[in-house]
């Protein structure tokens, strides 16, 4: 075949390079990378939820352990859960009973309330009206003698409730000795009515303290005896014809008579009270 000369230098085949030319750089051989060189990409921490707003959840909380013998505390028995949906008819008892008892106080707390309107009860008063030291004189300087009598009024304040008294008793006191006790018969005091009641205190070789003695000797010459009335009373308040309640009454009351044989009242305080 006819082969064409090639003119063009740049298209001609070009010479290979000596091996020991100086004029070609020269590089090093470069390692060959491992893999444990390269870059690894890094990974965040992960996190588990905690609770409905995440965040970390703390480690397992894990059992203590009994100081001194290493042993773990028993773990709590399970509590037994109803799960049938069913209430036992004890419950429906309790409830009824429950119900049934509050009920009844509502109702008993609104009838008395209604009741204390309606009839609006007071406590009896006792008081005494006139009183006279007949006699009273000191035997052997120390052993007392006297004779008292007193008007005692007793007195029901309701005009709605008579008052029953089925049981009074009277005591008479000079100071801290007791010198007399008088029995007063049962009685009852209608709406709005007084009751008077003549007590005869009569006392005899009463032994009396060496000092209390005494006072009671200037008492006598100055004209001014103290003495002291207690009263004990069972009463009973009659509201209509069914409902009535009873209680005690005590009395006490601090007179001042003159000096016998004609010893009038001066002075007088009495109190009642339940």
């Amino acid at each position: 075949m006819y082969s064409q000369h090639e003119s063009n230098p740049h298209f001609l085949p070009q010479p290979p390079y000596p091996q020991h030319d100086t004029h070609r750089p020269r590089f090093p051989p470069q390692p060959r990378p491992s893999r444990h060189d390269q870059p690894q990409p890094v990974t965040p921490p992960k996190t588990r939820p905690h609770g409905k707003h995440g965040g970390e959840i703390p480690p397992p909380h894990e059992p203590e352990q009994q100081q001194g013998q290493g042993q773990q505390r028993p773990s709590p028995l399970p509590v037994p859960v109803n799960t049938t949906g069913k209430t036992r008819p004890v419950a429906w008892i309790i409830a009824a009973f429950c119900t049934l008892f509050w009920i009844t106080v509502i109702v008993a707390g609104l009838a008395v309330l209604i009741i204390y309107l309606v009839y609006r009860p007071r406590l009896p008063k006792f008081d005494i009206s006139t009183a006279t030291l007949n006699a009273a004189y000191l035997d052997m300087g120390y052993l007392l003698n006297a004779d008292l009598t007193i008007l005692a009024n007793f007195t029901n304040p309701n005009k709605k409730v008579s008052v029953d008294f089925s049981y009074a008793i009277m005591d008479l006191y000079y100071e801290s000795n007791l010198l007399a006790t008088r029995y007063v018969e049962p009685f009852t005091a209608h709406r709005a009515q007084s009751i008077f009641e003549d007590i005869h205190m009569v006392t005899s070789q009463v032994r009396l303290p060496i000092a209390q003695s005494q006072d009671l000797t200037r008492q006598m010459s100055s004209g001014r005896v103290n003495f002291v009335v207690k009263g004990l009373f069972r009463a009973r308040s009659n509201l209509g014809r069914v409902l009535r309640y009873s209680y005690w009454l005590y009395t006490h009351c601090t007179i001042t008579v003159t000096g016998p044989p004609s010893g009038a009242l001066i002075s007088k305080k009495c109190t009642t009270k339940r």
